[in-house]
């Protein structure tokens, strides 16, 4: 009986302990990259919806807050969803500061040579420290309207050609989107890498993650620029 429970007790310690190991926090960083690449995907492809005319996309901001009714309260389904990413989003940069430190106290000396990776490689942690900083500013801009340029009042659709219709305003966009186009080039590469796809070793792969990379890029910044250049009202 003794020999049948052993290996149960050391599954569950090695599953106790597999977050504080560098391959656990990798699986984190995968899983919880990979969650949020769902959401930036179904966003990206949202954000297309601007091209229906202000009515069709306020019609569709509001639509986002009526799913799953009746059986949730309106708007409830938005505050679940942001509840989700916000853990992921914790998850994910916790494991990444803990990757970041074991690797500078297994290395306190630093490289000698270019870690192998590429740029994209060097600048995920500057990138992701962007990107922060991006949601922050979007979520007060668009969400909540604080730092929107509109009239009080303003719909979503005015919200967005008020920003766009700002060359500044424009200009970050573009730069935190470009940092989103490195860190899901490489991010989606390393992540099936973590998770022991095969293919993600071959160059094949490589160009697959780079692809999804430029095309979730290409989605978020038609909008913008056809603001911005006088294509759209």
């Amino acid at each position: 009986m003794t020999a049948k429970t052993a290996p149960a007790s050391k599954r569950a310690t090695s599953l106790s302990t597999l977050h504080r190991s560098a391959v656990g926090k990798k699986m984190i960083m995968a899983v919880t990259g990979l969650l949020m690449l769902a959401f930036v995907i179904v966003h990206m492809l949202g954000n297309l919806k601007f091209y229906e005319g202000q009515e069709g996309f306020d019609h569709y901001a509001a639509w986002l807050r009526t799913i799953g009714e009746p059986l949730l309260l309106h708007g409830m389904y938005l505050w679940i969803q942001r509840a989700v990413l916000l853990v992921a989003l914790v998850a994910h940069v916790w494991s990444a500061a803990s990757l970041t430190k074991q690797d500078v106290q297994a290395r306190p000396v630093g490289y000698t040579a270019r870690r192998k990776g590429g740029y994209a490689a060097s600048t995920m942690r500057w990138g992701g420290v962007i990107l922060l900083l991006f949601v922050i500013y979007h979520l007060l801009d668009l969400s909540a309207a604080k730092l929107n340029p509109a009239p009080a009042g303003a719909d979503v659709y005015e919200r967005m050609t008020a920003d766009f219709s700002t060359w500044y305003v424009t200009l970050a966009y573009t730069v935190a989107m470009l940092a989103l186009c490195l860190h899901i080039a490489h991010g989606l590469w390393s992540a099936a890498t973590t998770l022991g796809v095969g293919p993600a070793t071959t160059a094949s792969y490589r160009t697959v993650a780079v692809t999804v990379a430029v095309l979730i890029t290409v989605g978020f910044l038609v909008v913008p620029f056809s603001v911005a250049f006088g294509l759209v009202d």
